[in-house]
């Protein structure tokens, strides 16, 4: 499996990715919001945000992080591929590429809601730590922390 930033070749793919698992992100529930995480995943490709797994010219696995605010802002990994490391492969990935000063943070289901089991449970072995509970795309959510990676 290759890891690597995102390039405009990887579109499609990472757009067939989303629409497979949108039902599992509150916001990518229409056509037009997926017509608007395109534009969404363009903009993250140009300032080199956006990461791909890609198995036999085939990508399945995706990360867009946020370097400005230390953000993972979306994970998906295709069904077939998952519980292979590849969600935890592709936030290695990513890290480095973030200020190590500061706390990364990410948000997802709160806790109780079964859509949501399986990411909380990946981003606690990861070492993150649950933090405010917030709302996203109308959804009640909450955000996870994983403080500054320096050691000092």
């Amino acid at each position: 499996m290759e890891l690597r930033l995102g390039t405009e070749g990887d579109l499609v793919g990472r757009m067939e990715l989303a629409a497979e698992v949108k039902d599992a992100f509150p916001g990518l529930e229409t056509r037009e919001a997926l017509e608007a995480h395109r534009e969404t995943v363009r903009g993250f490709m140009r300032r080199r945000e956006a990461v791909c797994a890609v198995e036999d010219g085939r990508v399945v696995g995706v990360l867009l992080f946020s370097g400005e605010d230390n953000e993972l802002c979306f994970l998906a990994v295709e069904p077939a591929f998952r519980r292979r490391h590849t969600a935890e492969k592709l936030v290695a990935y990513a890290l480095p590429r973030m200020d190590p000063e500061r706390a990364v943070t990410v948000t997802t289901y709160r806790e109780g809601d079964p859509a949501g089991a399986a990411a909380r449970a990946f981003y606690k072995k990861l070492g993150f730590a649950e933090g405010a509970l917030t709302e996203a795309f109308g959804s009640p959510v909450q955000e996870f922390v994983l403080e500054k990676r320096t050691g000092n």
